[in-house]
């Protein structure tokens, strides 16, 4: 489910560049998906760089699928929530070994590729092949939750919403009605201040009767978000600092990163190498979905002979910005180039 987004079909006519800007690419398959999967937490204006890049580097879902999983994580890196960037490739793969380069075009194949959910195979079922599928993105929530003045606080009215929206989704057309609804709530029943005096379904809505129509959808009350420490480790040895692949499966997986502690409320602080370290006095913050993260950095350089255990590789430090760093290690190896520049 996407938040604070705008509908990814339109969304693609803004975020295409270049060669991609034809009303045959706005319903292909491979570019609804990989919008769709893009787009899923993140926004359009995060996502548009990416998805341009992606698509000319990868025009069809085999040139995606053909990809190594070193190559797709770093195109990635940045994006956030990278085990979308896993499934996307399996998916990829799935579509060609499986389906001879062609997407499903029914709600009920989508749904059997790899990471592919409910939303996204509706979604792609709708705008690119014309099913009746009824789409519920974060915007249509909205829009159906107003609508109907559902007053059942998130995430519990889903079920209700999604039930509400089937009953208005028509026969036919059903893309653009998806489309349509997701666009109203983008520009029209936004989460603050929506301008319910210019909405086309203001007639019919429950929710433009109540005092407070922003207060639909119900939200819940929010749990406080744990707080986790972990330390890292740069290592640098003749110009190159040593970067580790983080484990397929778990947070980041796949993703190339500095040596890490485990992160928990009090985790273990030893060093992967015996070396004189450097203590970075503020730790490099950063906030995952479930939790906040105090991440303390230290740095050495060790001698030519010298190599931390495990599987790895020395990559050039002035090449860093190319490693495909997820978020919290680019952070932390910033954090190190201006340390060593305040002590130099």
């Amino acid at each position: 489910m996407r938040m604070g987004g705008a509908c990814p079909t339109h969304a693609i006519a803004s975020i295409y560049t270049g060669n991609y800007t034809t009303s045959a690419d706005a319903n292909d398959p491979y570019r609804v998906w990989l919008s769709e999967v893009m787009l899923q937490q993140t926004t359009v204006a995060a996502v548009g760089p990416y998805f341009a890049k992606f698509t000319q580097r990868w025009p069809t879902v085999a040139d995606l699928a053909a990809s190594t999983d070193a190559d797709l994580m770093a195109a990635w890196a940045g994006l956030g929530y990278y085990a979308r960037a896993r499934n996307l490739l399996a998916c990829a793969r799935a579509v060609v070994r499986d389906h001879g380069g062609h997407f499903p075009d029914t709600e009920d194949g989508l749904r059997a590729l790899p990471g592919v959910g409910a939303y996204t195979a509706a979604a792609v079922a709708a705008i690119a092949f014309g099913r009746r599928a009824v789409v519920v993105d974060a915007n249509v929530e909205r829009v159906v939750a107003r609508l109907f003045a559902i007053a059942t606080p998130m995430p519990a009215a889903r079920p209700q919403i999604r039930e509400a929206a089937d009953r208005i989704t028509p026969d036919m057309r059903a893309g653009d009605f998806a489309q349509a609804m997701m666009d109203l709530g983008a520009t029209i029943c936004t989460p603050r201040n929506p301008a319910c005096g210019i909405c086309p379904l203001r007639d019919d809505c429950a929710a433009v009767l109540t005092a407070d129509p922003a207060a639909y959808p119900v939200k819940a009350a929010k749990k406080a978000k744990p707080h986790r420490l972990g330390h890292g480790w740069w290592i640098e040895r003749d110009g190159h600092v040593w970067l580790i692949r983080r484990p397929d499966k778990g947070l980041l997986g796949g993703m190339r990163a500095l040596p890490s502690s485990d992160w928990t409320a009090a985790p273990d602080a030893t060093p992967p190498i015996d070396a004189g370290w450097t203590t970075i006095d503020i730790p490099v913050a950063h906030v995952f979905t479930h939790f906040s993260l105090a991440l303390t950095v230290h740095h050495t350089h060790v001698g030519s002979d010298a190599t931390p255990p495990g599987e790895g590789e020395w990559w050039p430090v002035e090449r860093i910005g190319e490693a495909g760093l997820p978020t919290l290690f680019a952070r932390a190896a910033d954090a190190v180039r201006k340390d060593k520049d305040a002590r130099d």
